[in-house]
């Protein structure tokens, strides 16, 4: 089938298509963000930009005794300003030459055509906002400039997860350790080998990475929680053997779901600094720093999402897998904040298409899985109103 048959049999595709075609590489939302407003002026959503360029949307409640629901997608992709092409090969939607986009289009277009059904329906519900934000790929900025005391819904699903079914009720923080040893005194390997009040550098921090935990360091039902892994090591020169080094230094990354057992791990590596300093006292001295690049983002105990989603998932014959993901969304940045009522967000990231070769010229989305995804996200949110 033709891309342009297709898209005219199918008011989802054609919006995906849309959206796909308008690049917009980080901080370079403009155009996009310019299109989305214009949609929802035209399908009856109010909408508007905030000062950081990210679009919010609303659908007011009809029933005020409902809570109202989040759904959460970013505008930029991974790419640059070439024009974007989209084609059909085979059950997949591709974009010429290039990267495609679906991570996070797909999301876009899922949110945005349920509020354009919601808005002209006569559904009694408790509301539904959208938050499209700008600069996830690159740093997160658009999530981070959000006004959240101004969001009414307490849930939030965020559609960036890149497999159709899939919802992620926790996900891993991301902390850089970073270890240095420092030496008080240097030397020639062959003059000064036998002086005990020298020691190497290199060797003691080689001795320090030895006695640290590497790869995963806590996991619940087969699934990586928490993981520690040594992202490099510098000392000395490797063509100048005749030096006793005097500094070396190591560095690690932490990604953790639970804030508890990270710390935990921190505390352990800690305590193997504090042990070398006291073992090494007046010959050299050991430090740790660390420093959090995103938070947590916590599993809650409140199961009602994750039961919800299971009922759509069912009812539509879909598939579903419930999970934690090792790695970063702007589902980390919503944990913690709280809405205009005070209410901690509980976030979740959702799959409403599956994507191959995300961030590459080879990306592609399956289209089957797009259509199936929103009727997903409608038996969602019937359900969540019922």
């Amino acid at each position: 089938m033709e891309i342009e048959k297709l898209r005219e049999n199918n008011e989802l595709i054609d919006l995906f298509c849309n959206l796909a075609e308008i690049p917009s590489p980080s901080l370079k939302e403009e155009n996009v963000a310019n299109w989305i407003v214009k949609y929802c002026q035209t399908n009856n959503i109010s909408c508007k930009l905030d000062d950081y360029g990210n679009v919010y949307a609303n659908v007011p409640a009809t029933d005020e005794n409902k809570s109202s629901l989040l759904l959460s997608a970013h505008m930029d992709v991974i790419g640059d300003e070439s024009p974007v092409k989209t084609y059909i090969d085979g059950d997949l939607i591709r974009a010429k030459d290039r990267t495609l986009g679906g991570d996070d289009k797909a999301g876009v277009a899922n949110a945005l055509l349920l509020a354009k059904e919601v808005a002209n329906s006569q559904m009694r519900h408790g509301g539904l906002e959208l938050m499209f934000t700008r600069d996830e790929e690159s740093g997160m900025s658009g999530i981070k400039h959000v006004d959240f005391s101004k969001l009414n819904s307490k849930y939030i699903l965020v559609c960036d997860s890149d497999s159709l079914g899939q919802l992620e009720v926790s996900g891993a923080s991301y902390t850089i350790a970073k270890i240095t040893v420092n030496t008080y005194k240097g030397g020639h390997s062959g003059i000064d080998i036998a002086d005990k009040t020298r020691e190497n550098a290199a060797k003691l921090i080689a001795d320090i990475i030895s006695n640290l935990p590497q790869g995963v360091f806590y996991s619940e039902n087969n699934q990586v929680i928490t993981s520690c892994n040594l992202g490099g090591i510098r000392a000395g020169d490797v063509n100048v053997t005749n030096v006793i080094n005097t500094h070396a230094e190591a560095t690690y990354s932490i990604r953790s779901a639970s804030r508890s057992v990270e710390e935990e791990l921190k505390t352990l590596m800690q305590n193997e600094i504090a042990y070398a300093n006291k073992e090494y006292a007046n010959i050299a001295k050991f430090e740790i720093t660390f420093e959090e690049h995103l938070p947590p983002f916590e599993k809650v105990e409140d199961e009602y999402i994750p039961i919800l989603f299971e009922t759509a998932a069912k009812k539509v014959g879909i598939p579903y897998k419930i999970s934690s993901f090792h790695a970063g969304a702007e589902t980390h940045i919503y944990a913690g904040k709280k809405n205009k009522n005070g209410e901690i967000f509980s976030p979740y990231l959702v799959g409403l298409a599956t994507v191959y070769n995300m961030h590459s010229k080879d990306e592609a989305l399956d289209y089957n899985s797009i259509i199936q995804g929103h009727k997903l996200i409608q038996a969602f949110f019937e359900a969540f109103n019922n």
